[in-house]
């Protein structure tokens, strides 16, 4: 599938600078996310550089070309496509199906890497996100998520992003059935929720993917106390001066639900 999949381009590849001799300067800030640790092997931090420059189908192909170690680079680079570029909602679920089973192989393969389990969370996540939270439940998929982000968690204290997916699980399920229903049945909880949402914000506190994902958690758990909150923090991502593609695709996104 992935193969023969007509990648959308990232229009805007040439205002991103990077390479691999300049990303090593950069990826403190660019990781604080996902607190993946800067490569030692340069054709994987080549692979990387594509990625940061908006080159996802690039990204991709070098990082299965290398194997186990260039699986997060791949999946980070389907992921990103998908969520920002892709336009059939039909390949979506395939890309995100995909990227699952890699992420499930590479933590059979590699089971304290962090970041397969948030990938795994975040695919399977985005998945259900795309047909149905309530089906996703009714699956069982709720406690591979909830599992794969406290895993990533529990690996990497410091990974950012998997506090704010955490968050976003806690949200979205409340939302969905109710606090009570939530709590009892699928171990939701809005104190959990915003104490996730603030830990990663505490760690990327001007990153503006995670300044969304925090407003619409807050949205999430209860739109008239948190509205103000939240509409602030839209406001704050999108005037961020992004870093690199993703960010930019974010803040682009950000900035046309706004208009709307």
């Amino acid at each position: 599938m992935l193969g023969a999949l007509d990648w959308q381009p990232y229009p805007y590849v040439h205002l991103r600078a990077l390479d691999a001799v300049n990303l090593p300067a950069h990826w403190a800030a660019l990781h604080a996310g996902d607190a993946e640790p800067l490569p030692s092997d340069p054709d994987l931090l080549s692979a990387w550089a594509l990625f940061h420059r908006g080159e996802f189908e690039a990204a991709f192909h070098a990082g299965r070309l290398l194997g186990h170690s260039g699986v997060t680079v791949a999946n980070k680079a389907c992921l990103i496509h998908a969520d920002f570029l892709e336009p059939s909602e039909t390949t979506r679920l395939k890309l995100y199906c995909d990227t699952a089973e890699r992420a499930l192989r590479q933590i059979n393969y590699d089971p304290h890497n962090p970041n397969a389990h948030y990938f795994y969370g975040y695919a399977l996540g985005r998945y259900s996100q795309g047909t149905s939270v309530a089906k996703a439940l009714a699956q069982g998929h709720d406690e591979k998520i909830k599992k794969a982000f406290e895993t990533a968690i529990a690996l990497q204290a410091l990974h950012a992003d998997a506090h704010l997916a955490l968050g976003t699980f806690h949200a979205e399920v409340i939302d969905k059935v109710g606090a009570m229903i939530g709590n009892i049945t699928y171990g939701a909880h809005p104190d959990v929720a915003i104490r996730h949402f603030r830990a990663g914000m505490a760690l990327i506190p001007h990153a503006p993917l995670a300044l969304s994902e925090y407003a619409r958690g807050l949205l999430m758990l209860d739109p008239e106390a948190h509205e103000a909150e939240a509409m602030e923090l839209y406001a704050r991502a999108a005037a961020v001066n992004p870093r690199d593609a993703m960010e930019h695709l974010g803040v682009l996104q950000i900035q046309a639900e706004l208009a709307d």
